[in-house]
Parts: C-alpha cells; sequence; structure tokens
C-alpha cells in the first residue's frame, strides 16, 4: 500500500476559508458649511433674545472644537448687537483635571483657561461645545467654573446633540439634534483646525465601541 506525503503533526488538517476584511462604510454627512453657518446664526439670536442683549454673557469654548465656535458665535453676537466687541465676550475653559475618566485615558496635557478681561462674576456664561453626548464633559466644565468665578447663570450651546445622556444635562442651544446609535461616532470638522467646516457621522470600529463605552464619552 503506497503511502501519501508525511504530514507535520502541527499542521492543521484543513485550512479554513479566511474572511475578507470588514471595511466599514465612509463617513456621511450630516452638516456641511452653509448649514453649521445657519445654525452657529440662529444660536447667536437666541442667545440675545433668551438674555435680552448680550452685555452680560460671556461665550467659553471648551476645546478643542468648541473653541472655535465659541469665537464665530462671538462675532455673531457683535453683528447682531453693535455695540459689542467680540473679543471681550469670549474665553476657554479647559476641563482636563476634571474628567472623571482620567484613569482610564492615556495621560492628557493640561490645557489653558482664558477669560475675558471682566471674568465670569456675576455673568451669563454660555459653554459651547460641538457634539453632547454623554453630559460628562459638561459636567467637568461646571466643575472648572465653579473654580474660577461665580456666574450668575450658566447655559449649553452645541452645535450637535447627539443623544445618550448619562447624566440629567440638557443643552440650551442646539445647532441640530442627531439621533444615533452608540455605535456610531459624530465628526466635526471646523475649518480653523480642519480646514473644512462639516458634522460627519460613520460607524465606530468594534475595539473604539466597546472603550467609547468603558470611558462614558
Amino acid at each position: 500500500m503506497t503511502s501519501g506525503p508525511a504530514v507535520p503533526h502541527d499542521a492543521p488538517a484543513s485550512s479554513p476559508l479566511e474572511s475578507p476584511p470588514v471595511v466599514p462604510p465612509a463617513p456621511t454627512e450630516v452638516l456641511g458649511a452653509p448649514e453649521i453657518a445657519r445654525a452657529l446664526t440662529r444660536i447667536a439670536h437666541e442667545i440675545l433674545e433668551r438674555n435680552k442683549g448680550g452685555a452680560d454673557v460671556v461665550l467659553l469654548g471648551i476645546p478643542t472644537r468648541g473653541v472655535p465656535l465659541a469665537e464665530r458665535l462671538a462675532l455673531r453676537l457683535a453683528e447682531v448687537e453693535p455695540g459689542l466687541d467680540a473679543t471681550s465676550l469670549v474665553g476657554t475653559l479647559d476641563v482636563t483635571m476634571h474628567r472623571d475618566d482620567l484613569h482610564r485615558q492615556p495621560p492628557r496635557a493640561i490645557g489653558t483657561t482664558t477669560l475675558p478681561a471682566g471674568g465670569i462674576d456675576g455673568k451669563v456664561v454660555v459653554l459651547v461645545d460641538d457634539v453632547l453626548y454623554s453630559g460628562r464633559t459638561i459636567r467637568a466644565a461646571l466643575d472648572a467654573i465653579s473654580d474660577i468665578g461665580r456666574p450668575r447663570a450658566v447655559q449649553l450651546a452645541a452645535l450637535v446633540d447627539r443623544g445618550h445622556r448619562e447624566l440629567p444635562i440638557r443643552p440650551d442651544y442646539v445647532g441640530k439634534n442627531l439621533p444615533t446609535s452608540v455605535s456610531e461616532r459624530v465628526h466635526v470638522r471646523v475649518a480653523e483646525i480642519d480646514g473644512d467646516d462639516a458634522v460627519l457621522i460613520s460607524q465606530a470600529p468594534v475595539a473604539a465601541e466597546t472603550q467609547a463605552e468603558e470611558a462614558g464619552l
């Protein structure tokens, strides 16, 4: 009886067919530059209407993309109410040291908090962020504000509200309510940082999705 070629003991009995890698679909644009511009203009008018003018308003942008959005809102407020100085309305608020996920994330560089010359005491502070999700970033921002002053009121403006709140936080001004699943990601692009303006939605990789859920972002 003729035997076939020897087969190494550690060789698999058969080689299963490998599935091709799953390529996620390209991100979908849900807002372009014109829609973002209109949303910011509308928010600016709502801020002035709600606060009966902008004399006591301070806009604090939350890095990274909340900062240029706050600067654009300040310019729009000054356009509507000529007596306002846009540069005196806007500042930045770093929330790094107040986040509750520092132990789960790689080390982060501490950013800079800059306040207008008049400070925030007795003012109406409008926090400006690009995407509102779990609410944990805004909770950290409220803690950060308590360290630097005592405003008369704190309001929240978000370009996109994607839902899935984990804390009882609700925006006062929203550019767009965007229903999403937890497996999706929302990307805000701004010309000052990314070269163009857009809001994109994409499917998150499984590993990234799990990491985001664990971080409570």
